[in-house]
């Protein structure tokens, strides 16, 4: 009976004194209640070429294959240029006979303006020999007819000057002419040497060729089509955004990009274009993407996954557990968190007012009070209050 009535105030004892609770404790997170969606794309080059001739011709020799790296101004393709050549010798010798021709049109303007000055001659003296006579009949020294002669023939040498002036104007004419002619022959030659530059095609840019169109040995009329070339300093990928997305998406803002060619390395892509316009049926937005290229080792046809962040800076995110702690009805949320303050030897908590935002899915945005060094209290065995003694559960962090 005494060993009874001895156990009975040990017992009482450990019913009077309070338990610590445990709790489970996590490090607070960021991300987003909804995760962005992955778009697929393709990989292009920046720009695809095609190089056409500009003229008719022979391909002589075809310089390039598919897969080849060229520089802007290699030679590409070299054309038949016999027919070419034959008219620009021709133009040439046309040029020189045309030369001749005003050399010799300026010679016989130098001949006329001489007959012109022996012409004027001629008048002067006619006029003078009709102003003497004419005094000498004044004096009865000479016949009427004598005098009337010497008119005549004075009005003769004045017809005469007057014609021999006009042939210079016609001959002087004819030089001008001709040298119009020796300009136009020089535009013709001009002409016909820029068409034989034309027999030898160069590359218009750096890249790579992606599709031979022709063969050696073919005859290419203008405009026909040689090689293709891509463009490959960057690499563009078209994707279409759903519309729901356009609130994220901006010109120069960065995407992440993923490349199955290259599991093992993510990409940086830029937003270069946002069409104004969706799709009106899919409700779809194009959306071209530019990534950097810079050791070339991106082709094009690459199947490319695409996120759009939806901000620069994730919130936090806890569980709705963490805000039941301190309420009585487990469906209730409130908007005070528990912080474990671990600095002294005794774990204590600290309670913290926070600042809510959307929540989905058992998670909640905390969108002021918190910080990612918190060392978050989601559950506990009992009550908690501001500055309690609690321990750690097992599955807490350490």
């Amino acid at each position: 009976m005494e060993s009874k009535t001895e156990a009975q105030p040990e017992q009482l004892q450990k019913t009077l004194t309070p338990s610590i609770p445990a709790v489970d404790v996590v490090k607070v997170t960021t991300g987003f209640l909804t995760p962005s969606r992955e778009y697929i794309g393709t990989s292009e080059p920046l720009k695809q070429v095609i190089l056409r001739s500009q003229t008719e011709g022979q391909i002589l020799n075809l310089t390039v294959d598919v897969g080849d790296r060229i520089k802007e101004g290699q030679m590409i393709v070299q054309l038949d240029d016999t027919l070419l050549k034959a008219s620009l010798y021709k133009a040439q010798a046309e040029l020189i006979s045309l030369n001749s021709a005003v050399t010799e049109a300026e010679a016989e303007v130098i001949s006329v303006q001489a007959q012109v000055k022996s012409a004027m001659v001629l008048l002067t003296q006619a006029e003078v020999d009709a102003n003497r006579l004419e005094e000498l009949y004044n004096d009865g020294a000479i016949a009427k007819r004598d005098v009337e002669l010497a008119i005549t023939e004075a009005q003769t040498a004045k017809q005469t000057v007057k014609s021999v002036e006009s042939q210079v104007k016609v001959k002087q004419a004819a030089v001008e002419t001709a040298k119009g002619r020796i300009k136009s022959q020089k535009a013709i030659i001009e002409e016909e040497k820029k068409r034989l530059t034309y027999t030898q095609i160069k590359a218009p840019s750096n890249g790579y060729v992606l599709e031979k169109l022709t063969e050696e040995g073919n005859l290419i009329q203008p405009g026909g089509e040689i090689i293709k070339i891509g463009d490959f300093s960057q690499i563009k990928i078209a994707v279409a955004v759903s519309e729901l997305e356009l609130e994220n998406l901006k010109l120069g803002a960065t995407v992440e990009v993923n490349l199955d060619a290259f599991p093992q390395q993510k990409f940086t892509g830029i937003i270069n274009r946002i069409s104004p316009a969706a799709d009106s049926n899919s409700r779809q937005i194009p959306v071209e993407i530019l990534l950097s290229n810079q050791d070339q080792k991106i082709s094009s046809g690459l199947l490319a996954r695409i996120k759009f962040s939806k901000e620069d800076n994730p919130p936090i995110l806890i569980p709705e557990t963490a805000l039941k702690i301190g309420t009585k009805n487990d469906d209730e949320l409130s908007n005070t968190v528990f912080i474990l303050d671990d600095k002294n030897s005794d774990l204590k908590v600290i309670t913290r007012q926070v600042t809510l935002g959307k929540n989905k899915n058992g998670k909640i945005e905390v969108l002021r009070g918190l910080n990612t060094q918190d060392p978050l209290i989601v559950r506990s065995s009992g009550n908690l209050k501001n500055g309690q003694t609690v321990k750690l559960s097992a599955i807490s962090i350490q």
